[in-house]
């Protein structure tokens, strides 16, 4: 064992080998290279392949970390859009539920103020027909008195007063009477009571009026009670008239 060993190390010598190899080759245990040995081609080449690798796992972990970024940016821009999209709706819901308030409470409005206005008119025309058989009875004592004595037109005076203070008060209220003399015959504002056969009216006419109708306004507040013109009926010819013409 002795002569082998000194035999490999006359080999190396004449070789010109390192010492350092000698030694590896002198030793029973497998050779052991130290990679770390700076200027070592193994350690150059170990060390360029770490680069490359961390390089590529660098931008790898770059790549995925961007993907997720723009993963996460585009979640979010659909979420915002979901939700101005639901704002939008909401906001024309109430738009529209607005304009249906406001449209309600209008029509409400008018329909109120409608029906007041009905309703004092009907607390007005119900008061006037009230006092209208006393402008009635008014007029029937006009037309009927006829003062003689100084006393009598004293009095006729006085009632005649009272009379013309109520009648300006009903104009004042919107009341005008009706003057259907000569007119023809409407059931919308005359009441026919009488009718009179003549020739020298149409037919329908309106002869007399018996009772004055009056107007609130531009409506009706009393039809006026008249008389109307009828046409005149032909007399037959008498018997006698017939047999006496005959005979002669």
């Amino acid at each position: 064992m002795i002569d082998e060993n000194k035999q490999i190390n006359n080999t190396s010598q004449q070789l010109g080998e390192p010492t350092e190899v000698k030694q590896a080759m002198k030793s029973d245990s497998p050779a052991h290279i130290n990679f770390n040995e700076p200027g070592s081609e193994v350690t150059e080449q170990v060390a360029a392949q770490t680069n490359i690798s961390g390089d590529t796992a660098v931008n790898s972990e770059n790549s995925v970390a961007a993907t997720e970024k723009t993963g996460v940016e585009t979640a979010a821009l659909a979420e915002l859009t979901q939700q101005i999209e639901s704002v939008k709706t909401q906001l024309e819901e109430r738009s529209t539920q607005y304009m249906r308030i406001a449209a309600d409470f209008e029509n409400y409005r008018k329909r109120t103020s409608k029906e007041k206005e009905d309703l004092e008119l009907q607390v007005k025309r119900n008061t006037i027909l009230e006092l209208l058989p006393i402008v009635d009875n008014f007029e029937r004592a006009r037309s009927h008195l006829k003062p003689q004595s100084d006393a009598e037109m004293t009095m006729h005076k006085s009632y005649q007063g009272v009379y013309k203070q109520l009648v300006d008060s009903l104009k004042r209220l919107g009341v005008s009477p009706m003057r259907p003399e000569g007119q023809e015959f409407d059931p919308n504002l005359h009441e026919a009571v009488m009718r009179e056969p003549t020739d020298e009216h149409p037919e329908g006419t309106v002869l007399e009026e018996l009772v004055r109708g009056y107007y609130l306004g531009d409506r009706v507040l009393r039809h006026a009670m008249v008389k109307v013109a009828a046409p005149k009926e032909d007399t037959p010819f008498a018997p006698e008239d017939q047999s006496s013409s005959a005979s002669s």
